[in-house]
């Protein structure tokens, strides 16, 4: 469960970017919908701005370092090269992203911030050996059309490729591994990654991973074709109620446990708030 934002969080920035219509479902998106339809058209159709908070930069943080720790001859890729990498990496995002120099403001909260990260990137020597390990990709971007012209894409936190051409999609969780009840939400976005990859190559992966670092947890599944198959039916049932939404100017909001972390609740009829005009033109019924 995410932690709700503090006085410490970034501002975002005051202009919000132009509204855009759906143009392709990420897991990120579709999750958003499934649990809230207000909560997806304020993020992927009106694009409006949230706050920043120290957790999630810990996330991105860790993700880049693990990623340039590949960069590394295998021999190379220790503990303590991987902690050598955080400051220059955090350095780089405060350079690269805009309102990160602002995330905090006492210096003490900021080094006991690095701290933390340093926790979670060592913990990832104990839950994987990276000199045993020849990724295939990094912070993979993949994009696919599927039935009924259904667009899906997103990015990849590793694809492994064995010699036998058998292939594991792994991704990088900065918080506590989900109990039984919430395992298949978890995994959802790596069998979204897995759909994408088999409708690309005509492979199946082999191996679905997580890798929850706070923990030190792994959760490995193995995805059947027929499995994702019934993925593929999700998702495009998805975008049909999303394009029709769009078309509708229709989103309404569903309240659910993660409301109290939302960032938009003045906008939320549910809280009282009034969503902002619907930015799109809409279809007229029966023309």
């Amino acid at each position: 469960m995410p932690t709700p934002t503090t006085a410490t969080s970034a501002s975002a920035p005051d202009a919000a970017p132009t509204a855009t219509p759906p143009s392709a479902l990420s897991p990120s998106r579709a999750s958003d919908f499934k649990t809230c339809p207000l909560l997806y058209r304020l993020r992927a159709i009106d694009r409006i701005p949230e706050p920043t908070t120290p957790a999630q930069v810990k996330g991105t943080l860790v993700h880049s370092v693990l990623e340039r720790l590949y960069d590394l001859e295998a021999y190379d890729r220790t503990t303590t090269a991987a902690v050598a990498l955080l400051e220059p990496e955090w350095s780089r995002l405060k350079t690269d992203e805009h309102g990160l120099t602002d995330l905090f403001d006492d210096p003490a909260a900021e080094t006991a911030w690095l701290s933390e990260a340093r926790r979670l990137v060592e913990a990832y020597f104990d839950v994987e050996d990276p000199t045993r390990l020849a990724p295939a990709d990094r912070e993979r971007l993949v994009e696919v059309t599927v039935a009924d012209d259904v667009p899906l894409r997103g990015f990849i936190d590793r694809v492994d490729v064995a010699p036998t051409g058998q292939v594991r999609v792994v991704d990088y969780k900065t918080g506590k591994a989900p109990g039984p009840a919430f395992q298949a939400q978890a995994l959802f976005q790596l069998k979204f990654y897995a759909l994408v990859l088999w409708r690309l190559n005509g492979v199946v992966p082999a191996m679905l991973r997580l890798l929850y670092l706070k923990d030190r947890q792994v959760i490995d599944y193995a995805p059947t074709e027929d499995e994702l198959r019934g993925v593929e039916r999700t998702v495009v049932a998805l975008w049909r109620a999303i394009t029709t939404a769009a078309a509708a100017g229709d989103f309404p909001p569903r309240k659910n446990p993660l409301c109290n972390w939302c960032a938009h609740q003045t906008r939320c009829p549910e809280f009282g708030g009034t969503p902002p005009p619907y930015p799109l033109p809409t279809a007229v019924p029966g023309a």
